[in-house]
């Protein structure tokens, strides 16, 4: 993600990928709306797990940049000044970890603006690295394995499955990335899913994706590296841990590196949560976690590094896990 680019309106950079102009007061400012029954968007992945290893060589996958930074014209940040209407409050629903990790580990700094995460746990393999084929060439996202019926579920970003109206193809997660090494395998997906306000528009508010993985070696991802659990409709003002692989300076995608603190709602554009976070491209997708425990290295993911905003350094923004995300996630699991 780069930083430092300026407008006459300003700027706003996402995690992976900076919002174009194409959006729109109806695609990215106006409040979320409200939906009986949220719908859902998939694309096929044509791709055996043959295919994806031999694709994605461990130079490839070091050398896989993240989605690089558009500008975002002052008309499209103009219309993200549309007054937000409030969110109602759903019921919230958790869903459990399917396995705690066994060890336990010593305290990480609280709060911590972007460092290596360096306390273990089972954050260390359920998170991982996501890489894909953009617009012609390889690019790279982070994600999550989560809880499901399947035991084969990853959470990412909506723009690190579908970016300017295009699918990425050759689709695949690392757990527990190690500088080109996969250690419990390369996961090929067979579908990859968006909230329909991101797939149709790309609404900043939904920018939630996911990605159905085949099993490897006759084993599920949950099987493999294990799951975490998830949380929707969990209200604002949290303490968060966000995690991610970013790829842009200083960093370079070698390591998982982590955020912590007290989160609130952006005060300026969008209806997301906010917080203080350094990290760049390539973070974008990565899992933000409540009642994390740092000693088991689990928790409750309620959101995804998403977007920042050029001209505010040093913050991070993900999407608020509403009835949307709900639905998606309802049918991946099933998928």
């Amino acid at each position: 993600m780069r930083r430092h680019r300026t407008a006459a309106a300003g700027t706003v950079a996402v995690a992976g990928a900076l919002l174009a102009g194409a959006l729109s007061a109806t695609a990215a400012g106006a409040a979320p709306a409200e939906a009986s029954a949220p719908g859902v968007a998939s694309f096929t992945q044509k791709q055996t797990q043959r295919q994806a290893q031999d694709f994605w060589t461990p130079e490839r996958m070091r050398n896989a940049a993240p989605l690089d930074a558009l500008v975002l014209d002052g008309d499209a940040l103009r219309a993200l000044k549309t007054p937000k209407a409030p969110r109602a409050q759903a019921e919230t629903t958790a869903v459990p970890p399917t396995a705690p990790a066994s060890r336990t580990f010593g305290p990480a700094a609280f709060p911590q603006a972007g460092g290596p995460w360096n306390g273990g746990g089972a954050l260390v393999k359920t998170s991982g690295r996501v890489f894909f084929t953009f617009q012609g060439r390889t690019a790279s996202c982070s994600g999550n394995s989560v809880t499901s019926a399947n035991g084969s579920t990853v959470i990412t970003a909506g723009h690190c499955v579908k970016y300017q109206g295009t699918w990425h193809t050759d689709w695949i997660f690392v757990p527990a990335y190690d500088n080109g090494q996969a250690p419990y395998g390369q996961w090929a997906a067979t579908q990859t899913l968006a909230i329909d306000q991101w797939a149709s528009s790309e609404n900043i508010n939904y920018d939630v994706g996911a990605a159905v993985v085949a099993p490897l070696n006759g084993k599920t991802l949950a099987e493999t590296v294990g799951a975490q659990g998830l949380e929707f409709n969990a209200g604002y003002n949290k303490r968060m841990y966000a995690f991610g692989f970013p790829a842009a300076d200083p960093y370079d995608g070698s390591k998982l590196i982590y955020c912590s603190g007290n989160s609130s709602k952006d005060w300026l554009f969008s209806q997301d949560h906010s917080l203080g976070c350094n990290m760049t491209g390539g973070s974008s997708g990565g899992p933000w976690f409540t009642s994390f425990d740092e000693a088991t290295g689990t928790g409750l993911q309620t959101s995804v590094n998403s977007f920042g905003y050029v001209f505010l350094p040093n913050r991070m923004f993900g999407p608020y896990f509403g009835d949307e995300a709900k639905a998606l996630y309802d049918k991946a699991q099933v998928s």
